[in-house]
């Protein structure tokens, strides 16, 4: 049948002839070696059967045309437009939708327009920013569920800021391999932040603990968060720490503590200006005056350098092979070599050397407490 009986068929023929026929046309247009007279002609006869008002009829088209990456632009553009029955086949399969084509879709259609182009099989970097930045909900879970989705950390950053306070979303974004440590730090402050407003626990608890207790349980997610951060991250983390205040010289001090070196380099690194290798080379095998000239580049308090450099000589003593001991030892020797009279000592100094004995108490105390118990699981594991 030629495509003139086609076109001369469809004024008159039923809705199923019809679709027959978009099939048969469509079929035409992407056969290879075909004229380009009846290529044209074909693609004329299609681009009339999207005015049809049997939705059959251009779902037959779409089905048609969703695979091809040499199906007409226009037809395809239109079809991404129809209903959502028909615009599914293209929206989530069509290779010849641009970037463009698909934010345009995303910014006028509707939660499920939006899910479908979460979930193809490519969405680019501005698609899923398009996405995180005016789509509804279910389609950030769909965004989050496409492990082959492209996010960049400032879009990760902007997607915790609009729907972080969603537990779907948060259950999501936490098992994503793709999320950067300064959104997963982020992340960690919003779950405390529910779990500090949840009825029971305000209920059981009252206010004022359970603000103290989610606060101490940030500081350790905290610590976990920086033992699982590769390097290249650390300067986008510190930076955060900064922006909400959390770099704080407890911080830091328990950061030392637990032996996490490299990003304490980063962190001197960032407040003192000096370039990683003169603050690394200092960090392995530098002397305590030079120790000192680094943490007050750095801004670092008077009270933190003694701690600071004992902790640093027991970690290079562990890294050289000398010593054998973890945070626990660590933190010990720190207090044993704080100054523990005042004599001496002005009014502010001895203040700070107080408050640093009891945080490094503090910080001794859960050492003990995580030791513990990793040691009862390896028991009861065996």
């Amino acid at each position: 049948m030629t495509i003139q009986h086609y076109l001369a068929m469809v004024g008159h023929a039923s809705a199923a002839q019809r679709c027959h026929a978009a099939g048969a046309l469509a079929h035409i247009y992407l056969e290879t070696g075909r004229a380009f007279e009846d290529r044209c002609a074909a693609e004329a006869a299609l681009t009339l059967l999207l005015d049809d008002p049997s939705p059959k009829v251009r779902l037959a088209l779409a089905e048609a045309f969703s695979t091809s990456a040499h199906a007409p632009v226009h037809i395809v553009a239109s079809l991404s437009r129809d209903q959502i029955e028909i615009a599914t086949y293209m929206l989530a399969r069509s290779t010849v939708l641009t970037d463009i084509d698909l934010i345009d879709c995303v910014a006028a259609g509707c939660g499920e327009t939006q899910k479908v182009v979460a979930g193809r099989a490519r969405v680019s970097f501005a698609v899923s920013a398009a996405l995180i930045e005016i789509a509804e909900p279910i389609a950030i879970q769909a965004l989050l569920a496409n492990s082959r989705a492209q996010i960049a950390d400032i879009s990760f950053r902007r997607l915790i800021e609009r729907f972080g306070h969603m537990p779907d979303v948060r259950s999501l974004l936490a098992d994503d391999d793709r999320l950067p440590a300064d959104c997963r730090h982020a992340l960690a402050i919003k779950v405390a932040e529910a779990l500090c407003r949840m009825d029971i626990v305000m209920a059981l608890m009252g206010e004022r603990r359970a603000k103290r207790i989610t606060s101490e349980a940030c500081v350790k997610a905290s610590i976990s968060l920086v033992a699982a951060t590769p390097p290249v991250q650390y300067p986008a983390l510190i930076e955060h720490l900064q922006l909400r205040g959390d770099l704080t010289t407890a911080f830091v001090i328990r950061i030392v503590a637990s032996g996490k070196i490299d990003f304490f380099g980063a962190v001197l690194v960032s407040l003192s200006g000096q370039n990683l290798s003169r603050v690394r080379n200092l960090l392995i095998d530098g002397r305590d005056a030079a120790l000192a000239a680094l943490f007050n580049a750095a801004g670092l308090p008077d009270s933190t350098h003694q701690p600071l450099r004992i902790a640093l000589h027991a970690w290079r003593d562990v890294a050289n092979g000398k010593l054998a001991i973890g945070p626990q030892e660590v933190t010990r020797r720190m207090m044993e070599h704080l100054v523990p009279e005042n004599h001496g000592l002005s009014t502010d100094l001895a203040a700070a050397n107080d408050d640093m004995q009891s945080l490094l108490r503090k910080i001794y105390l859960e050492a003990i407490r995580e030791n513990a118990r990793d040691h009862a699981l390896a028991m009861a594991a065996a």
